[in-house]
């Protein structure tokens, strides 16, 4: 049989993963003052433990006044290199890549946690207690949304400063053993924020024109990749359609010019410059949602892409791959309600009948199993006992 391509090694520079899963980063808001917790080792882990290539590891702030909760994770001072580091190890030595994003949220700052209501916090919060450090900052003094507070417009130099304070943690994430790394322009967040004409009306060398309002985007990804070992993969996640003035077409033409400053790897998500969340619209009702702007910027831009949104099923992971529609697929919500995902895929493409895929202590015992007389299957091919059908 045909190895499916999505168990297929790929070769990014010098870092090779052994398949095409990746977990895509997602904000866990549970870091204690910055500082990663058992919690992400705990998370992490479970994911490298279940068969991914590359684990991304969340949006990880190199400023403070980046943060978007109490909760974020933080690599704006080598104190946070520890607790990080030991993620990146227990990655590695699960059999995945560890890879880390790295972002400053801009206006998106200063919010409770989404669980807790995703708010505008007052500073009077009893977890807090550097609010003038915590200061909310954007390309202009343009709030999110009508209820939000006003941010403060950064100065020429400070931008200038912040993508410099972007090459300075990723200079920390190296140290902390990350195989790969992830700069975050997407969801509305600060690089993104330049990126848009709603969220930028600046009049300087960052504001106006296209050109100009990526200028931003272009010196954060000059300023990493000047750090970062040039043996090692730097992806960006981009929202390549915000549905407020930033689209396919302008991030066609940002991703060829991102490649030309090491960019490797364009990260495809959408949304994050309206006060509604890009999962409440009509598009992403729908299996892999996203997928038509990787499929479009790897074919007009000529730079590799990782699909992500609503990819679920092994086959429609396979047949991504296998249409050239991107280079990598990603899983967020899926993989966490299944962290053995990638174990399950291969197993239901034939991939992997010895479950080589998985540290021993899982292999050993459910090779085990799948050499027994056992007349059933596991329970993510069915939806119950009494009905034969696969889900």
């Amino acid at each position: 049989m045909t190895q499916p391509m999505l168990f297929t090694p790929l070769d990014i520079r010098g870092l090779r993963l052994k398949n095409r899963v990746v977990v895509a980063p997602m904000h866990q808001y549970s870091a204690v003052e910055g500082f990663a917790t058992d919690w992400h080792l705990v998370n992490a882990g479970r994911y490298a433990a279940g068969g991914a290539a590359l684990v991304i590891m969340e949006s990880t702030k190199i400023a403070r006044n980046g943060c978007g909760t109490v909760g974020d994770t933080a690599l704006w001072d080598d104190k946070f290199i520890p607790a990080l580091a030991r993620c990146a190890a227990f990655i590695k030595q699960h059999g995945a890549s560890a890879g880390i994003q790295l972002g400053h949220s801009g206006r998106k700052a200063r919010l409770s946690r989404p669980w807790e209501g995703g708010k505008p916090l007052t500073g009077n919060e009893p977890e807090i207690t550097d609010w003038e450090g915590w200061e909310l900052v954007a390309p202009s003094a343009v709030p999110h949304t009508k209820d939000s507070p006003v941010p403060r417009a950064l100065s020429h130099n400070e931008v200038r400063d912040l993508a410099v304070k972007w090459g300075e943690a990723a200079a920390r994430a190296d140290k902390a053993g990350f195989d790969m790394l992830e700069i975050h322009a997407a969801h509305g967040y600060l690089i993104h924020q330049f990126l848009s004409p709603v969220a930028n009306v600046r009049t300087d060398d960052y504001g106006g024109s296209e050109l100009k309002r990526m200028r931003f985007a272009l010196e954060v990804a000059e300023c990493v990749r000047a750090v970062w070992p040039s043996e090692k993969p730097l992806f960006m996640r981009l929202s390549c359609e915000d549905d407020a003035g930033w689209g396919p077409d302008e991030s066609i033409r940002l991703s060829k010019l991102l490649k030309e400053k090491g960019i490797d790897v364009i990260d495809c998500s959408s949304g994050g410059t309206l006060a509604h969340s890009p999962m409440d619209s009509e598009r992403a009702k729908k299996y892999g949602y996203q997928v038509p702007y990787a499929e479009q910027i790897r074919k007009e831009a000529g730079i590799l892409t990782m699909a992500v949104g609503h990819i679920v099923h092994a086959d429609q992971a396979e047949a991504i791959l296998q249409e050239g529609r991107a280079d990598l697929t990603a899983l967020a919500r899926e993989i966490m309600y299944n962290p053995n995902w990638p174990m399950d895929a291969a197993q239901k493409l034939g991939a992997d009948p010895n479950f080589a895929l998985v540290p021993s202590p899982y292999s050993y015992w459910l090779g085990k199993r799948a050499k027994s007389a056992f007349e059933g299957k596991p329970s993510t091919w069915m939806p119950g006992l009494n009905t034969g059908g696969q889900s």
